[in-house]
């Protein structure tokens, strides 16, 4: 992920910030957050390719993607 995937994603143009998050049981949650809807859904269609190129075999399940609008945030 780090030296595949991050790359593909850190060169979307208004990536703010990215995650990957192994919850446990073969779940994985990624978030990504971005200046605007069009550079989320230009990260959605560079990781679909990068998940069917790499990981389509692994995983029993088709990744689900959910987009919307930050309506609170915090930071230190």
């Amino acid at each position: 992920m780090q030296e595949g995937f991050v790359p593909i994603i850190r060169a979307v143009p208004g990536l703010l910030a990215y995650y990957w998050v192994d919850a446990g049981n073969g779940v994985m949650v990624s978030t990504s957050v971005f200046e605007s809807r069009a550079g989320a859904e230009e990260s959605n269609a560079r990781a679909a390719d990068w998940v069917k190129d790499n990981l389509a075999s692994l995983l029993p399940n088709p990744p689900q993607i959910a987009a919307g609008e930050v309506v609170a945030h915090w930071m230190p």
